[in-house]
């Protein structure tokens, strides 16, 4: 992909062809070897570090920001006092895997911003450089030495340039040994996996038998056409296909858990259950409580008001993991309630989409990509309360 962006894109190749040292990194750009002069008045060389935004897949657009991160001492000027015009921030700034910055600067053209990465680069190298050629005229950015491009192991089909804009590539990473399964691709395990798609995970399993619906289509995300309805395939097949566009390592299982395949679910790190029948989310639960598989349960209950003018109910998130299988196996539903609304297939994706996204959070928080100061094992929404309830490990 490296090698791509760079044939595809004139700003890059020209730093290359007048000798700048350019890598692409987790979507990042990285000119290395620009000298500066350290508080010893001695010539160093340092790394220019800026993000990557694109307007199509392949082709560079301007520069999202006219600020970069750079790896080194605070260039000084010739005397070795710092070179204050660029401050903006030091510390640790961990970019993305191996790339960790010590300050942040910030040299604001007149328009506000830069046009392409070329002028961007070449302005922030001319006025750190600039001392050092004080000192010594000879000194210069343009080694014309290579990095050769990475190819890096990526599931995505093309660079997510949302990570790096953000600067949390190395969190996002965390997700890259992960193997998840969903067990259940309706309304919120659809939704579940829309969130779950969109990180780094290197393999998504999706188990359902159910063909694919018109009443899906109100369930799910985006927007499902009449032709694809038409084929008459399985909700995981057309899931698979949808997500392909974006990301390898989708596969869809058109089978049902049931107690033949059920060990399956073992070789998981994470498996999201959005079931609505009972038994098959105590099969899975059981089958999975000797094991270190986390198992991710939600569910939904919705009913009509006494008047039947409103609806009212809850969603539900429960983590079950070796520490809290059994609290956790207490609380989930252990019989089917076909009397409540929901299981007449009520459009509502956005109770659906509320409960995927709780759960997907929660998977996020385990994950130590967000921070977890609770750590509870189970989360409810009530929607005629507006509320939120946890439930914590005592």
């Amino acid at each position: 992909m490296s090698r791509r962006l760079i044939s595809l894109n004139p700003d890059l190749q020209r730093l290359i062809n007048e000798g700048f040292e350019v890598e692409l990194r987790s979507g990042h750009l990285l000119v290395h070897s620009v000298p500066y002069v350290n508080s010893n008045k001695q010539i160093a060389r340092g790394v220019i570090v800026s993000e990557l935004s694109t307007t199509t897949p392949d082709v560079l657009g301007r520069p999202s920001t006219h600020q970069v991160h750079f790896i080194g001492e605070h260039p000084c000027k010739a005397d070795g006092l710092d070179l204050v015009q660029i401050r903006c921030q030091s510390g640790e700034f961990k970019l993305a895997e191996g790339v960790t910055a010590q300050h942040w600067f910030s040299n604001k053209p007149r328009c506000g911003y830069y046009e392409s990465y070329y002028e961007k680069v070449t302005s922030y190298v001319r006025v750190i450089s600039s001392q050092a050629k004080a000192l010594d005229p000879t000194v210069d950015a343009r080694t014309f030495r290579t990095h050769e491009p990475i190819e890096e192991d990526s599931v995505f089909l093309y660079q997510d340039t949302a990570s790096s804009r953000a600067g949390i590539q190395r969190l996002s990473a965390r997700f890259k040994p992960q193997r998840i399964a969903f067990v259940g691709l309706g309304g919120s395990g659809s939704y579940g996996l829309d969130l779950v798609a969109k990180t780094h995970v290197s393999e998504i399993h999706l188990y359902d038998a159910d063909l694919l619906r018109p009443h899906n289509a109100f369930r799910f995300p985006g927007a499902i056409s009449r032709d694809i309805l038409d084929r008459g395939i399985t909700k995981v097949k057309y899931l698979s296909e949808y997500y392909s566009t974006m990301r390898r390592g989708v596969v869809a299982r058109e089978v049902m858990i049931d107690e033949s395949n059920v060990m399956e679910l073992a070789e998981f790190d994470y498996v999201f259950l959005s079931v609505d029948r009972s038994e098959v989310r105590q099969l899975v639960l059981g089958a999975l409580a000797a094991t270190k598989v986390v198992v991710i349960d939600v569910g939904l209950g919705l009913n009509l008001s006494a008047d039947q003018e409103a609806i009212w109910g809850t969603c539900r998130v429960t983590a079950s993991t070796p520490t809290t299988r059994e609290i956790a196996l207490a609380g989930v539903p252990r019989v089917d309630r076909d009397e409540e609304l929901y299981a007449s297939n009520i459009q509502v994706a956005d109770f659906n989409c509320l409960n995927a996204a709780l759960a997907v959070a929660k998977w996020k928080r385990m994950s130590g990509f967000y921070l977890d100061d609770q750590e509870e094992y189970e989360t409810t929404f009530s929607v005629n309360l507006n509320q939120l309830n946890r439930r914590e490990q005592r």
